[in-house]
């Protein structure tokens, strides 16, 4: 699989990575067998960054790629990890803590849950804002220089503080959703991230699945499916939402591909800077999303999706209002 860099100080990684999230949690139920063989056709395909967070179903998700990875020699993955984020025993988010002391804790529960003494990459899952950024960048340097991060990433935060963070110590990558639905990076952050030569890690790239060809009105509707609360999946919007899939639909197939590919295709089409993140928890869907590797978008393609998926043409937000509230990357730049 093609490689790309992590920015201008981080590691090379795979055109694509996985993203292990659902798996876990919050897309209603995964089958743990089936999760942990779909890890193995990923490292199969070439596929070498794995994306993980301490609190996806609270440390379970970091076993599972553990368990995933047994017997596979540490140098061929990248393990990225999202830290930070606070949750009760009934797994509702109750806040966000990246003190430096806290940082250590919790990089060495993720060391131990996932059977490893380094991470390629660590990142705050989301800007603490009782904690200035380079406090916390600041104890994660620490951790770069006694060897058990290589790498320090950003998660869903706005240019101020990338330039901020990136003063303190080089960030190789900003974690944040991007689609062609999901376009707001497009703003500013794309262009300070350029500037500061800091990767992309694309995360939502399919809009947690609204646009990959496979969503209907009556999808998620067994089992817990966090989808389901968010406004780009209820009501009107996603009426409005899924009439853009066809639009999609009907591009791909001009030349045999499948939505998934092709919006997979578009977000990785955006810059070799740009590392698009799919969240595929079955080997079927894994195989589709690889597919798109092998998608080539010609000028007259993205024209016809720029035309039919202009900015903000997503009905909803793609959090409830609340969490749109707390997302440092909604911010505008202020220089």
């Amino acid at each position: 699989m093609e490689q790309r860099k992590l920015g201008s100080t981080g590691p090379n990684v795979s055109a694509l990575g996985l993203g292990c999230m659902g798996m876990s949690e919050v897309y209603g139920p995964a089958d743990r067998d089936e999760s942990i063989a779909t890890v193995h056709a990923a490292l199969d395909a070439g596929i070498t960054l794995l994306d993980t967070g301490d609190f996806y179903a609270m440390g379970h998700n970091e076993l599972l790629v553990r368990e995933a990875l047994k017997g596979v020699p540490r140098e061929k993955v990248q393990i990225s990890v999202k830290f930070g984020a606070l949750r009760g025993p009934a797994g509702d988010f109750i806040g966000m803590d990246t003190r430096p002391a806290a940082t250590k804790n919790f990089l060495a529960y993720s060391l131990q849950r996932l059977g490893t003494d380094y991470l390629d990459v660590y990142r705050p899952a989301r800007l603490d804002p009782s904690v200035p950024i380079e406090e916390t960048i600041g104890g994660l340097a620490d951790l770069v220089k006694a060897g058990y991060i290589r790498h320090i990433g950003l998660s869903e935060v706005g240019s101020d503080t990338i330039r901020r963070a990136h003063a303190v110590h080089p960030i190789a990558d900003l974690q944040i959703e991007y689609s062609l639905i999901e376009r707001g990076i497009e703003r500013d952050i794309l262009k300070t991230c350029r500037e500061l030569g800091i990767a992309i890690t694309a995360y939502g790239v399919l809009a947690r699945g609204l646009i990959s060809g496979h969503w209907s009105k009556d999808s998620g509707k067994t089992g817990k499916d966090y989808r389901l609360m968010t406004p780009r999946f209820q009501g009107a919007n996603l009426d409005a939402n899924l009439a853009l899939v066809e639009q999609l639909r009907a591009i791909a197939a001009a030349i045999g591909a499948t939505p998934a590919q092709f919006a997979i295709a578009w977000v990785a089409a955006q810059g070799q800077e740009i590392v698009p993140l799919v969240g595929a928890r079955t080997r079927n869907r894994l195989t589709e999303a690889l597919g798109a590797t092998k998608v080539t978008l010609t000028p007259a393609h993205l024209a016809a999706l720029a035309k039919a998926f202009p900015p903000d043409i997503a009905s909803g937000t793609r959090y409830a209002a609340e969490q749109m509230a707390h997302l440092d990357s909604e911010k505008p730049a202020t220089r």
